[in-house]
C-alpha cells in the first residue's frame, strides 16, 4: 500500500480541484457552546481553542468587588436629596413604609432582601394568587402591565426605575453587585436547575445583561440561559459596557 505524506501532497497540489473555488469557511457553534466561555489563543502559529474557567479568579473578584463599593459610595453621596424627596413622595401618598424588602436568593445560592422603595399598597403579596390570572410574564416569572397594587408614586418611580436605588445599600452589604444576573425570588430559583444554577457563582446585579434588552421581557429560562453566559464570558469591559447601555434605559424611562 503506498501512503502519500503531507509534504508530498502539498508538492503535488490539489489535482482536479480548482484552487478559485475554495473558498474560507467559518464554523459558528451552538449557543450552548458559546456558554462555557470559548476563547481563542496563538499557540506557536496554530490557531488553538480553549474552555475558560467559569468562576472568576480573585485579582477579577477584587476588582469587580472594588468598582461595586466606588460606585455605590458615589451613588449613595450623589443621590442622597433625591432618595429623601422619594421617601418623603412615599409618606405623602397613603403612609406606610419607604422602603419594601424582598427575600431573593444570592451568590451561592444564599437568601437576602433586596431593598426597593415600596410602590405598591401595604400588603401587596397577600394579594398575589388573587391576581395571578392576571399574570403577563409567562414562563415562570410573575408581572402585570397594570398592575392594581402600585400606588400613584409607585407607577412614577417603576417607570423613571428610582425604586431601585435602595439597591445601592445592598451593594454596600456585600450583597448585589452593581452588575450581575438577575436576583431571582425563591419560586423562581427553584424552577432553575441544571448547569444554569451556575448563575449564582457571581452576586446579583442591580443591573445585568437581561435587564437591558428593553421593553420586551423574555421567559425565565431564556432569562438564565442570557445570565449564565454573561457569567461564562465575563470581563470588566462587559461590566462598564452594561452600566452604560443601562443610562440611557433609565433616562429613557423604559424600566429594568
Amino acid at each position: 500500500m503506498n501512503v502519500e505524506t503531507g509534504s508530498e501532497a502539498e508538492r503535488r497540489g490539489l489535482s482536479g480541484v480548482d484552487r478559485g473555488a475554495v473558498r474560507p469557511v467559518a464554523y459558528v457553534p451552538r449557543p450552548a457552546a458559546v456558554d462555557f466561555g470559548l476563547e481563542f489563543d496563538d499557540l506557536h502559529g496554530v490557531t488553538v481553542m480553549r474552555v475558560r474557567r467559569f468562576d472568576l479568579t480573585r485579582s477579577s473578584l477584587r476588582v469587580k468587588r472594588t468598582l461595586d463599593v466606588l460606585g455605590a459610595v458615589v451613588g449613595l453621596l450623589a443621590l442622597a436629596p433625591l432618595m429623601i424627596a422619594i421617601a418623603a413622595a412615599i409618606k405623602l401618598d397613603g403612609g406606610g413604609a419607604v422602603l419594601f424588602g424582598q427575600q431573593r436568593v444570592g451568590r451561592h445560592g444564599r437568601r437576602f432582601r433586596m431593598l426597593k422603595f415600596r410602590t405598591m399598597v401595604p400588603g401587596a403579596d397577600a394579594m398575589k394568587e388573587a391576581l395571578r390570572e392576571l399574570n403577563e410574564a409567562g414562563g415562570g416569572l410573575f408581572k402585570i402591565a397594570a398592575d392594581p397594587r402600585v400606588t400613584r408614586v409607585g407607577r412614577f418611580l417603576r417607570r423613571s426605575v428610582l425604586d431601585e436605588l435602595p439597591q445601592l445599600l445592598n451593594i454596600l452589604k456585600g450583597e448585589m453587585s452593581l452588575v450581575g444576573p438577575r436576583p431571582l425570588v425563591v419560586e423562581e430559583d427553584e424552577r432553575i436547575a441544571g448547569r444554569h444554577r451556575r448563575r449564582l457563582e457571581l452576586m446579583p446585579g442591580m443591573t445585568g445583561p437581561w435587564q437591558i434588552l428593553g421593553p420586551a421581557r423574555a421567559p425565565l429560562d431564556e432569562m438564565v440561559a442570557i445570565d449564565y453566559r454573561y457569567v461564562a464570558n465575563w470581563s470588566l469591559w462587559k461590566d462598564v459596557k452594561i452600566l452604560l447601555r443601562t443610562v440611557p434605559h433609565v433616562l429613557g424611562r423604559r424600566g429594568l
